[in-house]
């Protein structure tokens, strides 16, 4: 069982994705957007980050580099639904 971050703006890609996640027995917080990530990486330890690409606030490609500079052991996995 892994304890998963879901950064996704669109509640209803969030809800599948924590739901999909629990149905696999993983652990999951999940938050709106990449500055909400950031504080809560820093309250609490992740196994995974999944994160939308085009979010507002700060993006998932931002998110993702300031993750894997702080920490460079988490996997992080980059999705979007943004067809352009």
């Amino acid at each position: 069982m892994a304890h998963i971050l879901i950064a996704e703006n669109e509640t209803a890609v969030r809800t599948f994705l924590i739901r999909a996640m629990e149905n696999q027995d993983h652990s999951v917080t999940a938050v709106a957007d990449g500055v909400q990530a950031l504080r809560t990486l820093q309250k609490d330890d992740f196994d995974l980050l999944l994160s939308d690409i085009v979010m507002p606030e700060m993006n998932g490609i931002s998110l993702a580099l300031q993750v894997s500079r702080d920490k460079p052991d988490m996997p992080i996995i980059l999705i979007t639904g943004y067809a352009k």
